[in-house]
């Protein structure tokens, strides 16, 4: 096995201007690499179904108003329980978003908006980021991809699956035997469990993803956030060195390039 340093970050489709949090890691991971060599991979984890994840909040520089932009579904089961990477972007998105952008970024970025391509919410965040040169030099590890979802370790007893459910596919969480829905609060749903249930249809939650994703990325370092740090139990992976990233300031605004 090679010895070469493996630094990772990972996060989820974090709006079409990614988070600032999400820039630091970048910016931490590429330091980092700097002195101590080797390559740096991107666990985009876009198997999560939240779609407060992808929300783009930025500030008008005139007003110092907030401004909350974000995807929007075909259907309401679409939107609140398919996966990021089956979330579709439907006809008049983008053009209406480019409408309300020029209130919040500059012409050069609006362009840039405008070119980003992408048929699901995971797709054109990545396709954006991808653009805006954030990812230059870095491999990206995708959690909705069927080839990583058959390398990584076994998930048995407690996971999620995406599964058929009316006329969707959802991304459903297996518990005491059975597949349900979260619909707000402390209330769930129950789905009917297909016959069969294929590994490529797993994917984990928060408390079991560390150790999931390592298995397929077998990172030597890994840039973690404040939200990890504080459900992480990095006691169980002494293989890994956890590094803070970055601190940044208005860490949940949209970073916005300097084009």
């Amino acid at each position: 096995m090679s010895t070469e340093p493996v630094i990772c970050f990972g996060q989820q489709p974090s709006g079409f201007f990614p988070k600032r949090f999400l820039y630091a890691k970048i910016q931490t991971a590429k330091k980092l690499q700097a002195k101590i060599g080797g390559r740096i991979v991107f666990f985009y984890h876009d198997s999560d179904a939240d779609y407060r994840e992808t929300i783009t909040l930025m500030e008008d520089p005139r007003t110092k108003e907030e401004g909350r932009l974000n995807f929007t579904q075909e259907n309401k089961v679409q939107k609140k329980y398919s996966p990021l990477y089956l979330k579709k972007i439907p006809s008049g998105w983008k053009e209406d978003i480019a409408r309300k952008l020029p209130r919040f970024v500059g012409k050069k970025a609006v362009e840039l908006f405008e070119s980003a391509t992408g048929a699901t919410a995971a797709d054109f965040c990545l396709d954006m980021y991808q653009r805006m040169g954030l990812l230059e030099g870095i491999e990206v590890a995708r959690s909705s991809d069927k080839e990583f979802r058959m390398k990584a370790s076994e998930l048995t007893e407690h996971f999620y699956a995406d599964v058929p459910y009316e006329g969707e596919i959802v991304r459903a969480e297996m518990h005491e035997g059975s597949l349900r829905l979260h619909e707000g609060g402390g209330s769930y749903f129950t789905i009917p469990i297909p016959e069969v249930i294929e590994k490529w249809q797993k994917n984990p939650g928060r408390d079991y993803r560390f150790g999931w994703m390592q298995s397929v990325i077998h990172s030597t370092h890994y840039i973690s956030g404040a939200g990890e740090n504080a459900y992480l139990k990095k006691e169980d992976f002494p293989e890994v060195q956890f590094v803070d990233r970055d601190v940044i300031d208005k860490s949940n605004y949209a970073y916005i390039p300097e084009l």
